[in-house]
């Protein structure tokens, strides 16, 4: 039986313990570790690469700044010029928004003043119809009361 190079990485993703020891085995030789520190070390930024990058965001820095103060420059005028616009519609808005309030706040009192007088129209019907419905009522109370007393 012949086991192909891919039948014994699957046997080593299996067996961790035998993926140790491969490790321990590749690692004790020289000319292996050498290898595997040299292709780690192609992937490690170095001294000179780290201060290259410094360099690069340093000057990056620097133009970003000069864009943004060219911006605020160039929109500083327009800007203000447009924030004025706003401020003076806006403070328009609110003087209509005041104006509404004011014709909502006379609706509201005229409201409650019709409602304080259909209250009060109410209290004297309701006096009205106690006043004319309370003797036909004593009437029909006393005819009961004589039929069911009377013999």
């Amino acid at each position: 039986m012949s086991l192909s190079a891919d039948d014994i990485v699957k046997l080593f993703e299996k067996d961790v313990r035998a993926r140790k020891r491969l490790a321990e085995l590749l690692v004790g030789e020289p000319d292996v570790r050498l290898a595997i520190i040299n292709a780690v070390l192609r992937d490690v930024a170095t001294k000179s690469d780290i201060e290259a990058t410094k360099r690069d965001i340093e000057n990056l820095r620097r133009e970003i700044r000069r864009e943004i103060e060219e911006l605020r420059k160039e929109f500083r005028g327009e800007l203000k010029g447009e924030i004025e616009d706003l401020r003076k519609k806006f403070r328009g808005d609110i003087e209509g928004l005041r104006g509404e309030i004011n014709e909502l706040r006379k609706e509201i009192v005229e409201l409650r003043e019709r409602i304080s007088k259909l209250e009060g129209q109410m209290s004297l019907f309701i006096k009205l119809f106690i006043a004319f419905n309370l003797p036909i009522l004593i009437g029909i109370i006393g005819i009961l009361l004589s039929r069911f007393f009377s013999p």
